[in-house]
């Protein structure tokens, strides 16, 4: 059986969970899913940061310990992921004692080893530069600009100060050429394209050692055998992918699932995963992740989204308001994954009334409802397939190896839209046949139409199931498919529907239009 390692990046916890964060560990939950239904080993990780000076500053601005306060905080990122349904395996938080032993285990790794010039990867050395406390990120002075009051701002927006102090620094400088080399050997290493070309200019550009402890604060990781210092809270942060799998210990059962196939990241911290990441990893003798992707940001109504202008959009409320898999549908579904998108609650309306009320909830309702009145509530028996019939269900199915390249390349609007190009064959499909037209002419016929269109619906719903698997499993409770048989394996006409099955009662309609409520 292959394996399959999806992670989050583990979210800051200086804030409460918003929709970037409901929509990147979306994005690992459906691929994690999809891999279970097509038979891989999968490991899903996501979790919390929670050291660093913003955490420390955040902790003392309310009073509180900074365990105290991560704990707390953490915790609302656990709610999200249950609210999201998102089925992790492991929920990591690097105040935990196994990272912070995997933490320093890779720095003494580091140190032990040489760069690609024969020099030592760390050494000390004292800092002197531009530092940004909300990104924990170092600057050079050219990437600065100038803020409305004439203060200084990294490219994030974030103000930085100037920091002096005593720091080790990590020989970032000497595995720019190491770095190249293992961008062109793995093409698909950076996705999509536009990010890896960004990534390839700015190595090509010259690369800065990069100071990798700090001692101004004392909120982290202290550095092996030298405890004035502690670790650079990204080399902490990064770390996290690999104590999940047991690093140190690569005797540990779960490093087979080591190097992970996706890392997921937001478009705003991809250097420090396509370029500090797997230098940290070379020089610490264990081999780079397989691919990172960096998807964009969402915009409120054509609006950035701040708190200072109050349009954070609240995932919770999304969810109460909207539906769970509605939810998850429209994010995966509206812009191509990758690309910036704009929230707002007309389109979200439109494709839970549209793509799924109309189309794929419309077309559940009228066959199930069929059988139950038609087929005493029975899937019916299949008689004679005609070649369309065959080749309308086989198509469904066939579509899985298209599916399979999509998910692949995280192209999930694009697999969406396959599925709902079969979802439209269907109900073309119910009204050329006219089962209800039928049960007066062609009686035998139509028990063949309803049983071909319930079988659609039944591969239709497997396809479906890693965007929204609530609704999918009331589907196939509603047809009465057994837990055993809902796996890709079970693609096509004759793996799950036993003629004679019962109905688990009078259909339910899964996906019920939206109706504004007055006031609201």
């Amino acid at each position: 059986m292959s394996r399959y390692y999806v992670t989050t990046p583990i979210y800051y916890v200086n804030d409460a969970p918003h929709i970037g964060h409901a929509y990147t560990t979306l994005a690992c939950d459906v691929l994690a899913r999809f891999m279970r239904l097509d038979g891989r080993d999968v490991r899903f990780l996501t979790g919390t940061d929670e050291h660093g000076q913003k955490v420390e500053k955040a902790a003392a601005k309310k009073g509180v310990d900074p365990q105290a306060f991560t704990d707390e905080i953490s915790q609302n990122f656990r709610h999200l992921a249950d609210a999201m349904n998102f089925s992790y395996d492991d929920f990591i938080r690097t105040t935990e004692p196994r990272h912070i032993a995997s933490c320093q285990a890779i720095w003494k790794a580091i140190a032990k080893g040489q760069s690609p010039e024969g020099r030592e990867n760390i050494y000390l050395e004292k800092y002197a530069g531009w530092y940004a406390v909300r990104d924990e990120a170092f600057y050079t002075e050219a990437e600065l600009q100038e803020g409305p009051r004439g203060q200084k701002l990294a490219p994030t927006g974030a103000e930085v100060e100037w920091v002096e102090e005593p720091s080790y620094f990590f020989r970032l400088s000497d595995w720019q050429d190491s770095l190249l080399k293992f961008y062109q050997d793995n093409p698909d290493f950076i996705a999509p394209t536009s990010r890896r070309n960004e990534v390839i200019s700015f190595v090509e550009g010259g690369l800065n050692d990069l100071s990798i402890s700090r001692t101004t604060f004392n909120w982290g990781v202290p550095v092996p055998d030298d405890e004035e210092h502690i670790m650079y809270v990204w080399l902490d942060a990064l770390a996290n992918y690999i104590t999940a799998v047991g690093h140190p210990n690569d005797g540990n059962a779960l490093w087979k699932y080591w190097p992970a196939d996706l890392h997921m990241v937001g478009k705003d911290i991809l250097r420090f995963h396509a370029v500090y990441w797997p230098a940290f990893l070379m020089a610490a003798g264990i081999k780079p992740p397989k691919r990172v992707f960096a998807h964009g940001w969402w915009t409120n109504e054509g609006q950035k989204i701040s708190k200072s202008l109050g349009n954070v959009i609240d995932p919770f409320e999304l969810v109460d308001r909207y539906g769970l898999d509605p939810f998850r549908y429209f994010l995966l579904r509206q812009v191509p994954f990758g690309n910036d998108g704009d929230f707002s609650h007309q389109a979200i309306v439109h494709r839970l009334n549209g793509d799924l009320a109309n189309d794929f909830g419309n077309l559940c309702q009228r066959v199930l409802s069929m059988i139950f009145r038609n087929c005493d509530g029975k899937i019916p028996p299949s008689h004679e397939f005609s070649e369309d019939d065959i080749a309308f269900v086989d198509g469904i199915a066939a579509s899985i190896e298209e599916l399979r390249k999509l998910m692949e390349e995280q192209s999930f609007h694009q697999a969406l839209e396959l599925i709902w190009r079969h979802v439209g064959n269907a109900n073309r499909y119910v009204d050329e046949q006219a089962p209800w037209e039928l049960r007066k002419s062609d009686p035998v016929r139509m028990e063949t139409v309803l049983y071909t269109l319930a079988e659609a619906i039944r591969n239709l719903a497997l396809l479906t199931s890693p965007f929204m698997p609530d609704a999918m499993t009331r589907i196939f409770d509603q047809m009465s498919v057994a837990a055993t048989k809902r796996t890709f394996t079970h693609l096509g006409r004759t793996h799950g529907l036993a003629e004679g099955t019962a109905l688990a009662g009078k259909p339910q309609p899964v996906f019920p239009r939206f109706v504004e409520e007055e006031g609201a």
